[in-house]
């Protein structure tokens, strides 16, 4: 009997690896792997949150510190920045942001999409999103005061840098609440909205192309963003430029802005525009077929 080889059959690919094969992701797929990830964060225990959180907030002294040096090494000594060393300066702001959700570690603004767009499908998950953000955010402060505290407390960095990091938390910090606050909408609204395209994107590359256009719109516009800009304002605190008291009045407001645009101007309208726009249930228009001849 003769015998034959045979070709062992692909396996269907897993349901996290599907969006991988997706020409293009519709709302719906995009939502459901946003919910899937919300799903896996939530599993998680608070002391592997937190440990996450602090690294993400480490982490993200990376934007302020590569905006910092860049805005020092092109500034004249005794004059301020241009504008176009300010905008040069900038394109250094999104290093941050890639490392820690490239790297899938905890940063809070991108925990304003991920579980509440569970939460608003699947209410039981209201707590577990609370036990979350009372993990992450804690954490992510402790980690940026760590950064602030490595750079302005021992001699990793020359004193001109030290200086531009402390330049940039007074600049965020005299501005007033209302100002602080709507400011953090639109920084909040950007990453969440960087989170869900991140969901949809179908490679690190496109990822990474992505997190940098859109997280350079909020270092160019100088948007709050409650943790990124911890490690300035913090460092101008230890260098005993700005009382104590100055981060906390510049923090409020920054979470509450940064919660409001995250959860209100992206998650609720993707969540509207997917299960209550019926693009879950929505069918494709059929192609009209060709007359026969």
């Amino acid at each position: 009997m003769p015998f034959k080889f045979r070709r062992k059959q692909a396996e269907p690919a897993p349901a996290q690896d599907a969006q991988k094969h997706l020409e293009r992701p519709s709302a719906e797929e995009i939502y459901q792997q946003v919910a899937n990830s919300a799903r896996q964060e939530l599993g998680r225990s608070s002391i592997s949150l937190a440990i996450s959180g602090f690294a993400g907030g480490t982490f993200m002294g990376l934007s302020a510190l590569g905006t910092a040096i860049a805005l020092a090494m092109l500034t004249p000594p005794g004059t301020h920045p241009s504008g176009t060393v300010e905008f040069i300066a900038k394109m250094f702001y999104p290093i941050g942001f890639i490392v820690v959700i490239i790297g899938r570690s905890q940063l809070f603004t991108e925990n304003t999409l991920y579980p509440v767009a569970l939460v608003l499908s699947e209410k039981k998950h209201f707590w577990n999103t609370m036990r979350l953000w009372g993990s992450v955010l804690p954490s992510n402060v402790v980690g940026a005061f760590a950064f602030a505290c490595l750079v302005s407390m021992t001699h990793a960095l020359k004193p001109e840098f030290v200086q531009s990091l402390a330049s940039l938390g007074l600049e965020a910090a005299h501005n007033p609440p209302a100002t602080i606050f709507w400011s953090g909408v639109m920084g909040g609204w950007i990453i969440a909205l960087t989170a869900w395209l991140v969901s949809g994107s179908h490679s690190i590359t496109g990822s990474v192309m992505i997190i940098w256009i859109l997280t350079f719109v909020v270092g160019l516009g100088s948007f709050a963003h409650c943790i990124a800009t911890s490690g300035e304002v913090l460092v101008a605190v230890l260098i005993h430029q700005a009382a104590w008291t100055a981060y906390p009045a510049w923090f409020f407001p920054a979470v509450a802005g940064n919660i409001c645009g995250g959860v209100g101007m992206v998650t609720l309208l993707e969540y509207g525009q997917v299960i209550y726009g019926g693009d879950a249930d929505a069918e494709a228009i059929a192609a009209p077929q060709k007359e026969e001849a």
